[in-house]
């Protein structure tokens, strides 16, 4: 599946999030263009959040980074121009949104 020009969807329970146009795919992480939807008001300040935390010293910081964006999983999913995926780490920055995911669940052990 070639990934330049595709188009993923970014839903939050306040409606579509946005959209990330694919214009980088460097293996596991897919980056992009985000053009912000009617529901990204609402997870804004959660994206800022958890890339504040990422960006602080991440051994200190990993429970609250972990907290910071499970709170985001529960807010909002994540689709492939082929449907959901299960599982995915998604960082949204300005007009710019990276991510890896995955089509099976993390395994939790």
């Amino acid at each position: 599946m070639g990934f330049g020009g595709a188009v993923w969807h970014v839903s939050g329970g306040d409606g579509p999030v946005g959209e990330i146009l694919i214009d980088e795919a460097e293996f596991p992480w897919l980056a992009g263009r985000f053009t912000p939807g009617p529901g990204y008001e609402a997870v804004r300040d959660l994206f800022a959040r958890e890339l504040a935390l990422l960006e602080r010293d991440q051994e200190e910081e990993a429970e609250a980074w972990e907290a910071a964006y499970d709170e985001i999983r529960s807010r909002v999913s994540l689709a492939s121009p082929d449907g959901p995926v299960a599982e995915f780490l998604l960082h949204i920055e300005g007009d710019r949104a990276w991510f890896r995911w995955s089509e099976e669940p993390f395994d939790e052990e």
